[in-house]
């Protein structure tokens, strides 16, 4: 019987790769590894094209949509699943084209290595009978350790100290900044992280409020975990943050408005597109700091730069590690703003998520292949 076949557009990076591996070949798949991203071309070869063959090797942009679709297709065989990690855009043209007629191995599949999943065209991967799985919780700890030191960062005016100290500078307080435990934390989207993050936060003696635009959420749900299915041990489980559940508080505004921080921990849809724009800036306390680990299209970017450049406006500070434009199409205007915090959307990518991340969507696209849906997250239009 034929293996399926299984496009890894971005290979989990460094040492994971090899796990990543293991575990895809070790489900029985065949698998065709894009080189554009791996630092180590000549070695992955060696390594996994030197073994009898044991992977196929592909080299092009996964951003450029033609080339995408072209190396899914090639020679008229096709892949019955691809895998994600990076946020690469699957649309609808790429969609109809892997799918079409005529093809050996049309997709079945699209694995994301990770929670987001808003670089997929839902409703055209429904129309073609895509299934798109993810995996939730998996960078949960990551993502709500990030925020915690970008809070701390923020509200102990660390950059400024560092740049000064940096140019030989002895800077002085000014205005000693309250501690944590005088401040107030507002997370917009209480799921997995948002837990995660107020669990941290309770445990440093800030009060923890939550708005949640679904009901409410009172512990963390766990992403379901596969057997292993090569040598290459268990996944790692993120670490929780047990403590008091946050405050729930039913109004945007008044969580905007009662929050010496806010952070962002929803997912990008048609819903909260432009979440927090001009209007929702006003309405923050006096000094307050807003963090996005979450998606950078939930907040409007130039009203947020506007708000950072006004010294009268209420809002004193933002982190920001997510953005409307990213990868080679990064610009922000946010750039060059000193009290803005800038990140490459690096908040989920420690050893422990990303690996878990890997082996899990590993997992679920072997299970959604072999037609084992049971337990198997999947995200629908």
């Amino acid at each position: 019987m034929e293996r399926s076949r299984v496009l890894l557009v971005d290979a989990a990076p460094g040492a994971l790769l090899g796990r990543e591996l293991e575990r895809l070949l070790g489900h029985g798949l065949a698998v065709t590894l894009n080189l554009r991203r791996v630092a180590d071309r000549a070695g992955a070869r060696t390594d996994w094209g030197g073994r009898g063959g044991r992977v196929d090797f592909t080299d092009f942009d996964p951003f450029d949509e033609a080339a995408l679709l072209a190396e899914t297709v090639r020679d008229g065989l096709g892949h019955h699943a691809v895998k994600s990690r990076g946020g690469v855009p699957l649309r609808a043209a790429f969609l109809a084209g892997a799918t079409r007629p005529g093809l050996a191995h049309p997709l079945r599949v699209i694995g994301r290595a990770g929670a987001g999943t808003d670089h997929v065209e839902l409703a055209a991967a429904a129309r073609h009978g895509v299934t798109v799985t993810h995996t939730p919780g998996s960078n949960a700890a990551a993502v709500a350790e990030f925020a915690l030191a970008q809070l701390l960062a923020l509200t102990r005016g660390l950059r400024s100290y560092d740049e000064a100290a940096h140019r030989g500078e002895w800077l002085a307080a000014t205005a000693p900044p309250k501690e944590l435990s005088e401040l107030t934390l507002g997370i917009v989207g209480p799921g997995r992280i948002g837990l995660a993050l107020a669990g941290r936060a309770s445990a440093l003696g800030m009060e923890v409020q939550a708005f949640s635009r679904r009901p409410a959420i009172t512990s963390a749900p766990s992403a379901p975990d596969l057997a292993p299915a090569s040598a290459s041990g268990p996944d790692p489980t993120p670490a929780s943050a047990p403590g008091p559940a946050p405050r729930p508080n039913g109004s945007l505004p008044d969580l905007l408005a009662t929050s010496d921080v806010v952070s962002l921990h929803l997912p990008l849809t048609p819903e909260t597109r432009g979440l927090i724009g001009r209007a929702e800036l006003t309405l923050m306390r006096p000094g307050a700091i807003l963090l996005n680990t979450a998606r950078g299209g939930i907040v409007d970017e130039q009203a947020l730069a506007d708000a950072l450049r006004d010294p009268a406006h209420p809002l004193a500070a933002a982190a920001v590690d997510t953005f409307e434009h990213e990868h080679a199409a990064f610009a922000s205007p946010l750039f060059g703003l000193p009290n803005a915090l800038l990140t490459p959307h690096v908040a989920g990518m420690t050893r422990t998520a990303m690996a878990t991340a890997a082996l899990r969507c590993a997992d679920h696209i072997a299970a959604l292949l072999a037609g084992r849906p049971e337990g198997i997250p999947v995200v629908t239009a």
